[in-house]
């Protein structure tokens, strides 16, 4: 299956109970309870799975999936990653954008043009960057908030930025 249809929401952190649940730490935004299927990644491959039950406490997320029956089966998906399809993902308010939507996006500085592209974003503790590689091979990191983030045309795959003076220079 096309990993670039999915999004991933968390990982399978360990098993849970005799019937081949686990658990799982999950980041989103919206109720788990309503999901039908979940995707893991299972050596390199997304493969689809079917709901049996799910359920929220904290910031644990107890999973139990058909066809997966023993504690034995769902250590075999320790450390997987979950993945949801992305027609599931909720619309987000103009300029607002999911990580992975802005990967290979051109970013442009105000002042001083094109400064390069987008390769990925990355999660520091509270704050999250977005790491953009200029056409020298080097590494910019710009944080995801006002006032650098000046909109997102997603139809053009631009992202417009206004750094600091001086930002750039290293």
């Amino acid at each position: 299956m096309d990993k670039n249809k999915y999004f991933k929401i968390g990982y399978v952190a360990k098993t849970h109970g005799l019937k081949g649940g686990f658990t799982s730490v999950l980041d989103t935004d919206f109720d788990v309870a309503e999901l039908i299927d979940l995707f893991l990644e299972v050596n390199g491959s997304i493969v689809p799975y079917q709901v049996e039950s799910i359920s929220d406490r904290g910031d644990k997320t107890f999973v139990k999936l058909k066809d997966v029956n023993s504690p034995e089966e769902a250590a075999k998906l320790k450390g997987s990653s979950i993945y949801l399809s992305k027609e599931l993902r909720p619309k987000l308010k103009k300029g607002d954008f999911y990580d992975d939507e802005i990967i290979a996006f051109e970013v442009i500085d105000t002042n001083l043009g094109s400064i390069g592209f987008v390769k990925e974003l990355v999660q520091t503790g509270l704050n999250k960057l977005i790491v953009v590689t200029n056409s020298s091979g080097k590494e910019i990191l710009i944080p995801v908030n006002a006032p650098f983030i000046l909109s997102v045309l997603k139809t053009k795959k631009k992202l417009h930025v206004d750094l600091p003076s001086g930002f750039l220079e290293f």
